[in-house]
């Protein structure tokens, strides 16, 4: 008697592409040729595929995916995503001690605003001025940045500076002062190095989420 045979199992493993010397992207998946905008598509329908060096077999899946985003920014007359400030202090963290706080950073913030971006546009379509809908986004953006401190506060030492700073000033209430320490109701992190660089990062992406909006907005 035969066996039942079962079906075949959804495909979810990342196409892999092979990169050739001529700069040529392979798909061995569809055995053709395809372009960076064909692996564009693929990212928006969330199909995930992995890029290999045809000859050495290494892995240039972070340099394609560059420069794919470097060929839709430099596309004529389409708003880029990633305004020139954001760029700018992007590139300063390269080789700063908050360097390898910034993946992750991105990471929580895009993944955030990836979940709730349905909610969010309801909250601006609903929204009965255009200032209400900028305050609306105000205070998302807020939310996530506060998330985001919170978890990362478990992970740095600047938690323990706050609460050191906390530990200190209970007991120069103790002593008697009178006169209030400034730099203790300060948030730890300000006096961190790369602070005024991670502040200035967040207004950043705030830029950055608002112009994501506007986009998916007039594609409506």
């Amino acid at each position: 008697m035969l066996n039942k045979v079962d079906k075949p199992a959804v495909k979810n493993e990342p196409v892999v592409i092979k990169k050739y010397a001529n700069r040529r992207l392979y798909n061995t998946e569809s055995s053709t040729y395809v372009t960076l905008e064909d692996l564009a598509t693929m990212v928006r329908s969330e199909r995930d595929f992995v890029v290999y060096d045809a000859k050495s077999g290494g892995d240039l899946t972070h340099a394609v995916l560059t420069q794919i985003i470097v060929e839709q920014e430099s596309r004529a007359g389409t708003e880029t995503l990633l305004p020139v400030p954001f760029l700018r202090q992007l590139i300063r963290f390269y080789g700063d001690t908050m360097q390898g706080m910034v993946p992750s950073y991105l990471q929580v913030s895009l993944d955030a605003l990836t979940r709730e971006q349905e909610r969010f546009r309801k909250q601006v379509t609903t929204a009965f001025t255009p200032h209400g809908a900028l305050e609306a986004y105000q205070e998302h953006a807020r939310k996530n940045f506060a998330l985001y401190e919170k978890a990362m506060s478990m992970f740095t030492p600047f938690a323990g500076a706050k609460g050191g700073a906390g530990a200190a000033a209970d007991e120069s209430g103790k002593s008697g002062s009178s006169k209030p320490d400034a730099k203790a109701n300060e948030p730890a992190a300000s006096h961190a190095p790369g602070g005024k660089e991670l502040a200035e990062l967040k207004a950043q992406l705030a830029a950055m989420q608002q112009k994501i909006e506007k986009l998916a907005d007039d594609k409506k």
